[in-house]
């Protein structure tokens, strides 16, 4: 079966399809190990093409000087583009990903494209700010007549953007990158992860269809060298990257050279906290559900489960129970709920640090190897730990894959510290039945995001982010443009 997408062997620079230089990179299904396509390759000439074609479409093109009312409608009409090709999307990002269907369908799918339709409608209420109005001296004449002086706070695109994307949920990363820097006036540079290229070269077929003018959106893969040309080049003017917390500390350093603006969305080791009166039932089933989300490649995944002790070993074996109800296997199957790993490279790493856990004395509890009867593709079990102490490696670097550790407290300000004992600070989580206290301890709680008992929804006003290594500045949210955007003040004398 032909995966969707998959034909597009070209990059698109300046509003054109371009052919690679450097030949053709075969991307897998990472569930069956077999090639669904094969993709371009892309080199420093191509990542150069792509920022000269944004330059000028930028200093030179009509798009940072339309309305934002005539930019949204471009985006508008790139929306239905895409929700035409819904159902297309969610193939590809089955096969290219290897994510269950119906994490695909509501996550990595609808759920985006409700957020950037919410932030189309905001972005048309976006008015300049008047400056107050004041009477003071004439500087040039100060015993003359005084002056009145007043003026706005303006907001304008920041300029060229490089978006650089990751794997585990691509079309969504590259949608929260093309759709608030487009409308916000920027043109952009979008490079994927070399895993995942498809989901961002079909934003190429949709621009052609909707007219979006030449270089406004410009796509190109590659690999490091790419990246880094795309992070230091003098004439982007902010980089926005979403991905592993290594990377983002490269790109920080590259772009460091010129000043530029960095825009990071890293990783992290979010906590849950289970306190005594909690639902033990729902949250240890909530806890284990999310491990396999994505088979736990998700940044803001909920993965240490800080669990009283008094309801530790209910919580531990409920969670056991769970576990092991979960079908794992290749995602074109709609009845398995978790799907692969993205590539070898990921599986040995995650192995890796089961395997420390193991040595570093915490409980396996369940999972903890491969599952039986999957030859092919880079599965791994869903895995669980108790025993563990938070300065465990276990606890404290970021697996991106189906693994939680369990780590016992006995006092809320104990359950704090263990959460905020980390270097990261994406998201967290409390249950309780106390709504009071879980919302005092939310407060503490050093995160970008915290959930009480399971949350409320996808909320797409709520902006997304992390604090300490877990990077900088906020996706969706109603100050979201303010990230692609520089504010200007316009200062002018009135009533004359």
């Amino acid at each position: 079966m032909t995966i969707p997408f998959t034909h597009l062997n070209k990059f698109y620079i300046n509003g054109r399809w371009e052919a690679g230089s450097e030949g053709a990179e075969a991307i897998i299904n990472p569930a069956t190990e077999e090639v669904i396509g094969h993709a371009p390759v892309g080199n420093l000439a191509a990542a150069e093409a792509a920022i000269a074609a944004a330059r000028e479409a930028f200093d030179h093109g009509p798009w940072p000087w339309l309305s934002m009312a005539e930019r949204a409608g471009y985006m508008r009409r790139m929306h239905a583009a895409l929700v035409s090709r819904r159902e297309q999307i969610a193939a590809l990002i089955v096969a290219e990903v290897g994510c269950s269907q119906m994490v695909t369908q509501a996550m990595q799918v609808d759920m985006p494209l409700g957020h950037v339709l919410k932030a189309i409608d905001r972005s048309l209420v976006t008015e300049a700010r008047q400056i107050p109005v004041e009477a003071v001296p004439n500087p040039m004449n100060p015993g003359g007549p005084m002056i009145l002086g007043s003026g706005s706070i303006e907001r304008e695109p920041v300029g060229v953007v490089s978006g650089i994307t990751g794997y585990n949920f691509p079309f969504l990363l590259n949608l929260a990158k093309v759709f608030p820097a487009l409308l916000a006036g920027n043109t952009l540079v979008l490079k994927p992860s070399p895993f995942t290229p498809y989901s961002a070269l079909l934003f190429g077929e949709i621009a052609e269809e909707i007219g979006l003018p030449e270089g406004v959106l410009n796509i190109v893969t590659g690999g490091v060298e790419v990246g880094s040309l795309l992070s230091s080049d003098p004439r982007v003017d902010l980089v926005s990257f979403t991905g592993s917390e290594a990377v983002g500390i490269s790109i920080m350093t590259q772009a460091a050279a010129t000043l530029k603006r960095v825009h990071l969305e890293l990783g992290g080791k979010s906590a849950l906290i289970v306190r005594a009166d909690a639902d033990i039932q729902t949250a240890a089933m909530g806890a284990v559900a999310g491990l396999m989300i994505n088979a736990g490649q998700g940044c803001a995944l909920l993965t240490r489960f800080v669990v009283h002790n008094s309801v530790r070993e209910q919580f531990v074996q409920c969670a056991r129970a769970v576990g092991g109800q979960f079908k794992v296997g290749d995602p074109a199957d709609p009845s398995v709920m978790m799907g692969p790993l993205i590539r070898e490279s990921q599986r040995a790493k995650v192995e890796g640090l089961i395997a420390s856990g193991l040595e570093q004395g915490a409980k396996l509890v369940c999972g903890g190897g491969r599952p039986a009867g999957q030859e092919k593709g880079f599965f791994v079990d869903i895995t669980l730990f108790d025993d563990v102490t938070n300065d465990m490696t276990i606890a404290q670097e970021e697996v991106f894959g189906p693994v939680g550790v369990v780590i016992g407290f006995d006092t809320d300000e104990e359950a704090i510290a263990i959460a905020n004992d980390s270097r990261f600070g994406l998201n967290g989580g409390v249950m309780t039945a106390d709504a009071a206290v879980a919302y005092k301890m939310a407060r503490r709680i050093r995160a970008g995001s915290v959930y009480l008992n399971g949350g409320g929804g996808t909320m797409p006003y709520a902006p997304i982010g992390g604090f300490k290594r877990s990077g900088i500045g906020r996706e969706f949210g109603p100050d979201w443009l303010n990230e692609f955007t520089e504010e200007k003040s316009i200062i002018y004398p009135i009533g004359r």
